[in-house]
């Protein structure tokens, strides 16, 4: 699919960063936000939605700052960005790229900005750049995509791609994941089909017994998309396992998809009962 695009170049605290934003600004002629080094990147980012909802356009890419001397702080910047834009155009929807160093791998600091993604229940794709760079032979690509999951063991739902900024290699896939993803965040499973599933899963792999009393999840319905959020009516709450949830959130992987996003799920108790 073909977008009109506004680049937003948030990374104000490395100086070669909007440089290189305005480089590939001009190459593939769209319009960018910048301002000056050290500026707060929140700024940059309500700048870049009012250029982007003054032109129109339909994509937004914020460049945000990957290393800071202080993590905290860059923890706290990447949540006030998310709030800016989503309090300043209601009807965005905020999907999210994870740029992996292809030499560094998945670093402490990835896996802390891997978490706020999860947390705040974004949708996600984990693009691996500088894929010039290792040697490879048969395999390497699957090798390392296994890796980065069993780094990311919360994330294992997001899909990987391997690029090169400096080549432009594959370059050309991302937008695409992106808008594959979002179908994916943004899809609603009509009840019956969703009952089935949980029904089968249940059938296939009985709840465990906790002091006498087992789980039961007498129905699930969709309460929302981007994360899809399902209300599963269960028993009573104590008796749900993570491990057991997280069995039916596979399951319900299995059946419909859902790659690059995260689901929730809401218990809600329907009646107390001895069972």
């Amino acid at each position: 699919a073909r977008h009109s695009v506004v680049l937003a170049a948030a990374d104000t605290f490395r100086a070669a960063a909007g440089d290189q934003l305005q480089i590939w600004a001009d190459r593939a002629q769209v319009p960018i936000v910048r301002h000056a080094e050290g500026a707060d990147p929140a700024a940059v980012v309500f700048d870049g939605v009012q250029k982007a909802k003054a032109s129109e356009a339909d994509l937004l890419i914020v460049d945000t700052a990957g290393r800071l001397h202080n993590k905290k702080n860059l923890m706290e910047e990447l949540r006030k960005i998310s709030r800016v834009i989503t309090r300043e155009y209601e009807e965005a929807e905020v999907r999210t790229l994870l740029v992996i160093d292809a030499i560094d791998g998945v670093t402490e600091q990835d896996t802390k900005i891997a978490g706020i993604i999860a947390e705040e229940g974004k949708a996600v794709i984990v693009v691996v750049n500088k894929w010039d760079i290792p040697e490879k032979d048969t395999g390497t690509l699957e090798k390392f995509r296994k890796k980065v999951l069993d780094d990311l063991k919360f994330m294992e739902y997001a899909p990987v791609l391997f690029s090169s900024a400096l080549t432009g290699q594959r370059v050309n896939t991302v937008l695409d994941a992106v808008d594959k993803t979002d179908a994916q965040t943004s899809k609603s499973i009509p009840t019956g089909l969703l009952n089935d599933v949980l029904g089968d899963a249940q059938i296939a792999l009985q709840p465990p017994m906790t002091g006498g009393r087992r789980l039961k999840v007498y129905y699930g319905t969709q309460i929302s998309a981007c994360p899809p959020t399902f209300a599963l009516f269960v028993n009573d709450e104590a008796l749900m396992h993570f491990a057991y949830q997280r069995y039916l959130e596979n399951q319900l992987r299995k059946a419909f998809g859902f790659s690059g996003t995260p689901i929730r799920f809401a218990l809600r108790e329907r009646a107390k009962e001895n069972g």
